[in-house]
């Protein structure tokens, strides 16, 4: 659903823009509360996975492909500020190295593909985790649903930036119909990734999945045929072997990450996304303008003088995926400096007003 310049006018795109920021600087201060020592790296190496499975089009039909657009798996697993930066990095990402995705057009798509599904996703899965028994069964179930809503949900919010602001004169009901008609098939592919990646999660570290926190009743994995309470994570764990467990999620994560983008991306589907599509078929793309970095070297998924296409698109997913996990690692690194920072001040402030309410011994 990368809109690329020329779809909205100028001032939408400019409101949405300043939206957009908005939004980030908001989630930068949220993510703060968000990110610890557990779920920071974590989501730097959500933002690559996010970014490994986009190059995955997977066809729905009508010679139509979608793809992840990531906003409900990043909010279940590390929060829903840290979900829109997690987003926000792969969109930024797409639309400077690859040329996927205007630049104009990046706070459209930061709002449509960001923050509308994370938003919609988190509060959907929050409200299904809190009335259904917390087993990893309903945990996978509320996660499918919530992904599933999100897609369309976000095909609504472009159709309503289209309405303000498009270029085309294009009827707006068959706009609707096509968008949010593409989008819910989309969206089952989405759920199903979402739900796979989530429950995959819960079954190793269920501690990490920021979206089952605060919740009364323990989460419960079947184990040998029975139910049994998932660890307590209120209890601290051994350093070294949360450690050791935490490494080797990463690590694992990263090299599906790079997997999958640098070898499985080469069997995607070709066919247009649902965007591409709709905009083909109903005259959106009239307008559209060429993406001002489409020279550079790695537009279009592929490396530049690299002929072998196989070999092309890999090392472009590659250095996508390393250039994503760096990018989002540095970010959530600073946000959670930045917590640690602000701790530290307000300890020192409690401290300064303690010593200045204690006693003072004077001497006579």
């Amino acid at each position: 659903m990368h809109a690329p310049d020329g779809f909205i006018n100028a001032p939408v795109s400019a409101v949405a823009g300043l939206a957009a920021a908005g939004a980030i600087a908001v989630s930068l201060r949220g993510a703060r509360r968000e990110l610890d020592e557990k779920t920071a790296p974590l989501a730097g190496l959500v933002a690559a996975f996010i970014f490994a499975v986009q190059m995955l089009n997977f066809p729905v039909g009508a010679g139509t492909s979608g793809h992840l657009l990531g906003g409900a798996l990043a909010a279940i697993l590390v929060g829903p500020y840290t979900g829109v930066l997690c987003v926000s990095v792969v969109l930024l990402m797409q639309a400077v190295l690859f040329a996927d995705g205007g630049l104009t057009a990046l706070g459209v798509n930061i709002t449509t593909m960001a923050i509308t599904t994370t938003i919609v996703a988190y509060a959907l899965f929050r409200g299904l985790v809190t009335v259904l028994p917390r087993t990893r069964r309903s945990m996978t179930a509320s996660a499918f649903v919530a992904a599933l809503v999100s897609v369309p949900a976000s095909a609504v919010v472009f159709t309503l930036l289209y309405a303000v602001g498009g270029t085309t004169d294009v009827s707006l009901g068959k706009v609707a119909t096509a968008m949010v008609g593409v989008h819910v098939l989309i969206g089952v592919g989405e759920a199903v990734i979402t739900a796979l990646t989530v429950g995959a999660v819960v079954a190793v570290r269920p501690d990490l999945v920021h979206g089952a926190r605060g919740l009364r009743q323990r989460l419960k994995l079947r184990v040998n045929g029975e139910l049994v309470d998932a660890p307590d994570t209120s209890v601290p764990e051994p350093v070294p072997a949360a450690a050791r467990s935490r490494r080797t999620l990463w690590i694992t994560g990263l090299v599906t990450s790079l997997v999958l983008a640098g070898f499985v991306s080469f069997y995607a589907s070709a066919d247009p996304d649902g965007l591409e599509k709709v905009a083909t078929d109903h005259g959106i793309d009239k307008k559209a303008e060429e993406h001002a970095l489409a020279d550079s070297p790695l537009a279009d998924y592929g490396v530049e003088d690299v002929d072998d296409a196989r070999l092309s698109g890999g090392l472009a997913g590659v250095l996508g995926v390393g250039a994503t996990v760096v990018a989002g690692s540095g970010v959530f690194w600073v946000v959670r400096r930045r917590r640690t920072d602000d701790r530290r001040t307000d300890d020192r402030r409690t401290d300064d007003r303690a010593d200045a309410g204690s006693p003072t011994d004077v001497s006579v």
